[in-house]
């Protein structure tokens, strides 16, 4: 079966899909990207996804030729060309091809979604939790792209494969001044004292759709949460750790290098957090589906 990219509004073989050699995102590394997670054909958390892109690329004065509505149609093109209902998907935008544009007229960008079937977590991860290093690396709160998902991932690729070297699922980044940050493709939360803590975004980090969701959760059911600045020993003293992200959704972690989470297992907060989250994937992906 021939398999389809949207690429510039146009669902495109994937085998005959091209980008010039000229293009901002090959030659600088200047672009942004999304991976999202489709349940039954539609895609959660849509609008959240679309309005971080169109944000950042605001911010770091990248154009978008596109308008939302005709990314969203084409998402539903691809997905239903692509005969795939849970999928995961990689919406990748760059500044385009750059050969004798000019400040004044800017190039149109560069667009492309791919889909393909979801290839989930292993069971025993969220059964009995992950375990994670923390990075010899440090995050930059200076450096202008924090908190932005750029397509320049070679930083966090090289500490995933640390962590892997390690027998670990995920690397922990702390900043140059101490500070938990983020995973390389999660947001972190931590439970002390019944308090859900995770680091706020000013640290700065990436503004996770399932992270906003998990907090919107927490507090819609009376979960006490504190955005705040987080150290190594808020870590290593915290009864519950767990990481989130559109693919992994909810992972636990129970082991921190050599240092023992809690029990060893998944936690009761985070037990909650994942159901609540799974009745919000059910009732937002079915609702959509009705007439």
């Amino acid at each position: 079966m021939t398999e389809y990219v949207f690429l510039n509004n146009v669902l495109t073989d994937s085998d005959q899909a091209a980008v010039s050699i000229h293009d901002a995102g090959l030659l600088h590394g200047i672009g942004l990207f999304e991976t999202m997670r489709s349940y039954g054909g539609r895609v959660f958390r849509l609008g959240d996804h679309l309005d971080r892109l169109f944000h950042s690329a605001a911010a770091l004065n990248i154009p978008v030729t596109q308008q939302k509505l005709e990314i969203e149609n084409g998402i539903g093109e691809l997905l239903g060309a692509n005969q795939l209902t849970d999928a995961r998907l990689r919406l990748t935008l760059t500044r385009g091809n750059i050969k004798n544009a000019l400040p004044e007229n800017p190039s149109p960008s560069t667009l492309f979604i791919t889909a393909a079937p979801l290839t989930p977590y292993l069971p025993e991860y969220y059964n009995k939790g992950m375990t994670v290093i923390v990075s010899d690396y440090k995050q930059n709160p200076y450096e202008p792209t924090a908190g932005h998902k750029t397509i320049n991932y070679f930083n966090r690729l090289l500490a995933l494969q640390q962590a892997q070297r390690k027998q670990a699922g995920e690397a922990l980044w702390f900043t140059t001044s101490n500070h938990l940050a983020e995973g390389c493709i999660s947001n972190v939360f931590l439970v002390h004292n019944e308090v859900l803590l995770t680091p706020p975004l000013a640290t700065p980090v990436l503004p996770g759709i399932i992270r906003k969701l998990v907090l919107e959760l927490a507090r819609q059911n009376g979960i006490k949460v504190e955005e705040k600045p987080l150290t190594i020993q808020d870590l290593l003293q915290a009864s519950e750790v767990f990481l989130t992200n559109s693919i992994m959704e909810l992972m636990p972690v129970t082991r921190i290098e050599k240092h023992a989470v809690g029990n060893e297992k998944p936690g009761p907060l985070y037990q909650k957090l994942h159901d609540l989250y799974r009745s919000a994937v059910a009732a937002e992906c079915q609702k959509e589906q009705e007439p």
